[in-house]
């Protein structure tokens, strides 16, 4: 492979790298923290602030995060091969906003529209299903076993939602 085909390819792979993050963390974060105060009973109008707080606050931070990080790696770069640009580390965190905003309210629509154990269940469902389809996409853009892929994506964000959950429990 040429340079300028790694190049892409490590390109598509910084996207898809941020992309995957940014998805997995927002609807596994998100329906964690949901489920951890809807269990208790809490109102969904505060159940919807927090959803949205949640969102905005980490979807920014994620994206920062996401910037210096790559901002740093590209420094190194920089100081290594005398070759460096702020182009990819840009991209990644504007990939990393988007999809931590976008997926983040998957898990927090149910409960603009339901109250109660509904919405709770709905919104498990919904982030679990997502979750599914992201260990998918990913598999298939990667080329490994997409079942495989899928049922881990979905297992160990499944895992993290338990955890929401039995905080909450355990804390009321």
């Amino acid at each position: 492979m040429n340079e300028a085909g790694f190049e892409r390819k490590e390109h598509r792979m910084l996207i898809m790298r941020n992309f995957v993050f940014g998805v997995e963390d927002s609807l596994v974060s998100t329906v964690g923290l949901l489920s951890g105060i809807a269990i208790v009973g809490t109102p969904s109008a505060t159940i919807v602030l927090t959803g949205v707080v949640l969102i905005f606050v980490e979807a920014f931070s994620m994206s920062v995060g996401t910037f210096l990080a790559e901002h740093s790696a590209e420094e190194a770069v920089l100081h290594m091969h005398g070759v460096a640009s702020d182009r990819d580390s840009r991209l990644a965190g504007a990939i990393m906003f988007v999809s931590y905003f976008v997926s983040g309210f998957v898990p927090l629509v149910p409960y603009l529209i339901w109250e109660g154990v509904t919405a709770l269940y709905v919104s498990v469902a919904a982030s679990l299903l997502a979750l599914f389809a992201l260990g998918a996409v990913s598999a298939r853009v990667s080329r490994v076993p997409m079942l495989r892929e899928a049922l881990r994506m979905f297992l160990i964000g499944g895992a993290a939602v338990a955890v929401g959950v039995l905080v909450g429990v355990l804390v009321n």
